[in-house]
């Protein structure tokens, strides 16, 4: 699914939860101050917890050397801390029920 369609998507939903119509920019703006918000969040070092959906939160990962295949070059990459996301258990099994009917 690309942005366009979430958009859509995220439209269609509001405007059935509110009861009126929700225009494209306003389903727009929301996801943008929810993913900004999210990265704000992350990028301060704390986590985010929705429930029966997900954490946001930083991990570490730790640097690693490696070979490029193919070649006889080699690269090194440092510890950093990425986001991540580990969906909640009652996410995983609605999505496995979901598409294996």
């Amino acid at each position: 699914m690309i942005k366009a369609d979430f958009v859509k998507l995220v439209q269609t939903k509001l405007s059935e939860l509110r009861g009126s119509s929700v225009t494209a920019i306003e389903a727009e703006q929301i996801i943008s101050v929810f993913t900004e918000a999210t990265l704000d969040v992350i990028k301060n070092g704390d986590s985010i917890v929705l429930p029966n959906y997900g954490k946001f939160h930083p991990a570490f990962r730790k640097g690693k050397t490696g070979k490029i295949p193919g070649t006889d070059k080699t690269y090194t990459s440092e510890d950093k801390y990425v986001p991540k996301l580990s969906f909640a258990d009652a996410a995983v099994k609605e999505v496995i029920e979901a598409n294996n009917k």
